[in-house]
């Protein structure tokens, strides 16, 4: 082997700029605040790239299960709601939170639970008698989980004659599906309230027993009927509608979003982009491409967009035949609070470009 080769292999070990598999940073589950165990998922390690906060899966309740990427412009927004969210529920800092179903942390952001103060656990297993035991052991004031599971664990404590050995005054957090009603009858029987906690893993929470949490919400008109209206987060929409009505939610008659009736909006909405605040219309085009894929809505860019507008102005359409395009009238949401969310999108892409992260061994050439 020549001496020139050694002195380069050398240098190499010494002073590569471009890490080892060893030296490279590593976002594990207990990073993420999600290492419980599930039995509906498998553990493996994939390559992040250093523009997204985490990645994370949506929950697969109305499709099969599509990878979500969570951009770290979003993270404030989501440790604010996770602030309003504990407000409402009375619960201070240091509050004992145990979580069925370890992928619900992502909805949050362990950041903005550890912002919250609010310490939270896993079960053993993902069972109803893992549930029971870490209540009892445990002793939580707040319980987050699928609320058919919550009923049938309590009921289960009433046969196993531990009743008493429960916590009490908890907070029934109840996500991920349509709120189980009977399981206001059960709960109260123990003196536990129950929450209707609607959001999603693309967008974070959204709303807490038909109330907002976050005040770029939208409710517009749904090609569901006329009782039902589409919900719109900062500016996109969630293809989900539901009844509005002033009687109220079941768990707070001041919610009007009554999230436990739930229809996929259809047709759904696309996006398109009319105007932005964004100085090039190449960054809206790339972060139009990046939300279909990271957050599975569909974003489009008018020819004539106008850009350095002084707020960003989207144009909701049903997507239709193009014989059918007169049924429905286009919603136009303009910002910037009501296109909050879709312009923190559109800053990430933007702060990319600024500051790409590119490989030696692997360059892109135009």
């Amino acid at each position: 082997m020549s001496d020139d080769l050694t002195v380069l292999e050398d240098a190499l070990n010494a002073f590569g700029g471009a890490p080892t598999l060893q030296e490279m940073p590593r976002r594990t589950l207990a990073d993420k605040g999600i290492d419980g165990p599930t039995a509906a998922h498998v553990i493996e390690e994939v390559h992040t790239p250093l523009n997204l906060a985490y990645l994370t899966f949506t929950t697969g309740s109305s499709a099969f299960q599509n990878i979500v990427g969570v951009t770290h412009g979003e993270i404030s927004g989501r440790c604010a709601v996770a602030r309003t969210l504990f407000d409402r529920l009375g619960s201070g800092p240091q509050a004992k939170m145990v979580v069925t179903y370890p992928p619900l942390v992502n909805v949050f952001a362990a950041e903005a639970l550890r912002d919250c103060g609010v310490e939270w656990s896993f079960l053993k297993r993902s069972s109803r008698d893992a549930l029971i035991v870490a209540c009892c052991r445990e002793q939580p004031s707040i319980l987050l989980g699928e609320s058919s599971f919550l009923r049938a664990t309590l009921e289960q404590v009433v046969k196993l004659g531990l009743k008493a050995h429960m916590p009490k005054d908890v907070a029934l957090l109840c996500a991920g599906t349509p709120l189980d009603q009977e399981l206001l009858p059960v709960a109260e029987s123990f003196g536990y309230s129950v929450h209707d906690l609607y959001g999603c893993q693309e967008f974070g929470w959204l709303t807490l027993d038909g109330v907002p949490l976050r005040d770029d919400i939208t409710l517009v008109a749904s090609p569901r009927g006329d009782s039902y209206r589409e919900l719109v987060v900062g500016g996109l929409p969630m293809g989900d509608s539901f009844v509005v009505s002033k009687s109220g939610h079941v768990c707070n008659r001041a919610g009007e979003i009554i999230t436990y009736q739930r229809e996929r909006t259809y047709p759904e909405y696309e996006v398109v982009v009319t105007a932005t605040t964004a100085h090039a219309a190449s960054t809206v085009e790339k972060a139009a491409r990046t939300m279909l894929r990271i957050k599975g809505r569909v974003v489009k860019v008018a020819r004539d967009l106008e850009t350095n507008a002084a707020a960003t102005r989207l144009k909701l359409v049903p997507g239709v035949p193009a014989d059918e395009v007169g049924v429905y009238q286009p919603i136009e949401i303009v910002g910037p609070q009501n296109t909050r969310l879709f312009d923190v999108l559109v800053e990430a892409q933007a702060d990319l470009q600024k500051s790409a992260k590119t490989d030696p061994a692997w360059i892109k050439r135009r």
